[in-house]
């Protein structure tokens, strides 16, 4: 064997061992440290951003910024990013507060995980139904996949002329290294108790049957897909279904579509939404109480030089997971 292909090997091998080694460390870590984070009620204490001439009710926007993925933090070594766990706690402390009048949805998001926005969905329609509070979505730059399929149930859904929109389906992608490893001599080995256990394995050619099972999947996806914007934006599947093909819109074409109802800013949205209620309530947002929890987050975070490594070190961390349905806009 040549002593290049020694080498690749050597560095292979060692890759697999350190991969190991830090999520067997890692999940026990993280383990540990969810599990006491996670029977602490999270606080949240408003922060007034507008104010109005009615103190007796306020509307409360929420940020929904990046990616929308479960990613299990609550606190340790938080990067910045989209946080679900907590977006869902705030959309319930909203909704269950009876002093918040209205909530206002600010999304900025390529979409995420299928089930991940479900679980925003099912929120938002809780907000609605068991709490009757309105809830409006204001379009930043990017609305798009499960960004829209969030929106689809909002009472009035606002966007910028120039965010990028639509992009309704369903996505699941993985990387065939076959050839590669291939070229460089490793051979992978698999004991499997069925013929699909590693069905979508990254180390061999998929299948025609294989791509039968997982197209199932992706069209049992779309069609809930196309369903939730049917009936959130009054629409028959048919006309759903000759506007969702992937592709993405502009504010503008989403407004001649009727995927949105108006174009215009959070400014605008707020000023809507206070028109709806019929009152210039305080505009609030929530922020984090600086609890044990976050004060030893935030003590973990200075053990690095920047925001930088800690998503590096997040996404080497949880880069090798199994592929996943989504609704997602991939550049």
């Amino acid at each position: 064997m040549s002593r290049k292909r020694w080498l690749a090997l050597i560095a292979v091998a060692m890759l697999l061992v350190a991969s190991i080694s830090v999520n067997i460390a890692t999940s026990s870590v993280f383990s540990d440290t969810n599990a006491f984070f996670g029977t602490m009620d999270q606080e949240w204490t408003e922060t007034v951003i507008e104010t109005g001439q009615d103190i007796t009710g306020s509307i409360a926007v929420l940020e929904l910024n990046g990616v929308i993925q479960d990613t299990g933090e609550v606190g340790l070594f938080q990067t910045g990013g989209y946080q679900h766990q907590m977006f869902l706690s705030q959309l319930d402390y909203a909704a269950e507060d009876p002093s918040v009048e209205g909530i206002i949805i600010r999304v900025n998001t390529p979409g995420g995980g299928v089930v991940e926005s479900a679980e925003i969905y099912e929120k938002i329609i809780n907000a609605q139904v068991e709490y009757e509070k309105p809830v409006f979505v204001s379009m930043g730059s990017m609305a798009a996949s499960g960004g829209y399929y969030i929106a689809a149930p909002a009472d009035m859904i606002v966007a910028s002329p120039q965010t990028i929109t639509g992009s309704i389906g369903v996505i699941m992608e993985s990387i065939n290294v076959a050839q590669l490893a291939e070229n460089y001599g490793i051979e992978v080995n698999t004991i499997k108790s069925g013929p699909y256990k590693d069905i979508m394995s990254a180390t061999r050619e998929m299948t025609e049957e294989e791509r039968a099972i997982l197209q199932s999947l992706i069209d049992e996806s779309y069609d809930e897909f196309v369903r939730i914007i049917a009936e959130g934006r009054q629409m028959s599947e048919e006309e759903v279904r000759t506007i969702a093909d992937g592709r993405i819109y502009s504010g503008n074409q989403a407004l001649e579509l009727n995927l949105v109802d108006e174009l215009g800013s959070l400014d605008d949205t707020i000023a809507l939404m206070k028109e709806y209620v019929g009152a210039d309530y305080n505009v609030v947002q929530y922020e984090s109480g600086l609890g044990f929890p976050q004060f030893f987050s935030m003590s973990m975070e200075r053990m690095f030089t920047s925001d930088h490594e800690l998503a590096v070190l997040q996404r080497l961390l949880s880069d090798h997971r199994s592929p996943t349905l989504k609704y997602l806009y991939t550049e």
